[in-house]
């Protein structure tokens, strides 16, 4: 399954902001946006939401933007 992902980085807290349909979703993290951290934690935040080991989600496109595609195995 793929899905389009919006981070948001600096949050307050981290998880699901909103759910837009059913495969876009806005992601805050903590993280900066320095040295994939904030990649690292979305990815964590989006295996605990589909319960699923973090070894089965790829961010295929968007690895150094906002916006990004997302799949999970």
């Amino acid at each position: 399954m793929i899905i389009k992902v919006k981070v948001k980085t600096s949050s307050v807290e981290s998880g699901i902001e909103e759910i837009i349909k059913d495969k876009e979703y806005i992601i805050c993290v903590k993280a900066r946006a320095e040295n994939n951290e904030a990649n690292f934690e979305a990815i964590k935040i989006v295996s605990k939401y589909f319960k699923t080991p973090t070894s089965n989600i790829k961010i295929k496109t968007g690895l150094k933007n906002r916006n990004k595609l997302v799949e999970i195995k």
